[in-house]
């Protein structure tokens, strides 16, 4: 018999990610994945390009200038903060350190994907507990501990809905969990909102031994091919990091990337307005065709055509038909609804012309029946 994995691993099913290309299609807009709108800065780019003389030398594995270029920039202690490959290396680190065979994680009805699958991962037993109006419902994640409970993950905003948990209430949260829960907070899209820095997060992460912020440079900032993310924890979970962690999990040329982008100001503010503006505009071009929207605190959309007695899967196809890829939702248990990325100006034009048109033809076909 050749060697065999965790029985656990097998009932895995494996992440797939956006789709990038159309069969037959000379140019495609792509809108599946919530990469950033105006991609990565100039800045960011030139420090790309200068270390490529230098790739033939290990990285700083305590990604010491960038902890420190991070704590400057959101007002952070650096010694709480540690990189990786994304911040989907950093939540899978906070499973295996925290999670395992006889403990529960706590995730909610439609939480990132890859929250119950690192859980699994780790050989945790994963409890998901049910939402109210596609927004995590506090009372709920609390009803759901046990004396197993070690983990629970929530994403704030939310992704795939877009939707946001007043800070008051994650506060609330906190205050109710055991002492012995980890709280692991996905921050993934803090900087599309007013506050940034997610001070009330950084609050509960400082005032306490239970809570922790995970953050990604893959949205605003445009460097989703480098893969970097980091977190901000209390002491002894970053000592649980470090000790589980590759050693070189931040490449030379993503840190000096990274670092200028985080020095661009301009590009991130400018960033941030283009994805208010199209966000809303995008909203209003799909609710005027009869295309209700959902989820607007992140850099996408939910288009919810079902509830319009529309099939998702066939507006699907026809984005596909003209180049545009957007995110089918029935792996997040919403089949009647489409994830759609905010992209540049002529992406969400072409995006509202072939929703208006789209809808049109299901109009005329039904009034045919």
């Amino acid at each position: 018999m050749p060697p065999q994995p965790r029985p656990s691993i097998l009932e895995i099913e494996p992440y797939v990610g956006g789709e990038s290309k159309v069969a037959g299609a000379n140019r495609v807009i792509k809108l599946s994945s919530n990469e950033g709108a105006l991609g990565p800065s100039k800045r960011a780019m030139e420090a790309y390009r200068a270390e490529a003389g230098e790739i033939h030398r290990y990285p700083d594995g305590g990604a010491t200038a960038l902890r420190e270029a991070i704590g400057a920039a959101f007002r952070l202690d650096p010694a709480r903060i540690v990189c990786g490959a994304g911040s989907d290396d950093l939540l899978c680190l906070l499973a295996q350190g925290y999670g395992g065979p006889g403990t529960e994680t706590i995730v909610t009805r439609h939480a990132f994907a890859m929250h119950p699958l690192y859980a699994r991962y780790a050989g945790s037993t994963v409890v998901t507990v049910e939402e109210r109006n596609l927004t995590a419902d506090v009372d709920a994640i609390l009803a759901a501990v046990s004396p197993r409970t070690t983990l629970v993950f929530l994403a704030n905003p939310n992704n795939p809905t877009g939707t946001l948990v007043p800070w008051s209430e994650i506060a609330r949260l906190r205050a109710r969990l055991p002492e012995t829960v980890l709280l692991v907070l996905d921050l993934a899209y803090a900087e599309y909102l007013d506050d940034p820095r997610g001070t009330a997060v950084v609050d509960l992460v400082e005032g306490g031994a239970n809570t922790v912020m995970t953050r990604t440079f893959s949205k605003i900032y445009g460097l989703g091919g480098l893969r970097l993310g980091w977190v901000y924890a209390p002491a002894a979970v970053v000592d649980v990091l470090n000790r589980i962690r590759s050693p070189f999990n931040a490449s030379r040329p993503a840190q000096a990337a990274a670092i200028a982008a985080l020095a661009d100001t301009e590009h991130v503010a400018a960033s941030r307005a283009h994805n208010r503006r199209w966000r809303a505009w995008l909203a209003q071009a799909l609710e005027s065709t009869g295309v209700p929207v959902r989820g607007t605190h992140g850099n996408f959309l939910l288009a919810d055509f079902g509830a319009v007695g529309r099939s998702a899967a066939e507006a699907d196809a026809h984005f596909r038909a003209r180049g545009i890829i957007v995110r089918g939702m029935r792996g997040y248990g919403l089949p009647g609804m489409l994830r759609i990325t905010i992209g540049t100006q002529e992406e969400m034009e072409a995006v509202a012309e072939a929703a208006a048109e789209f809808m049109q033809r299901a109009d005329r076909a039904t009034a045919h029946v």
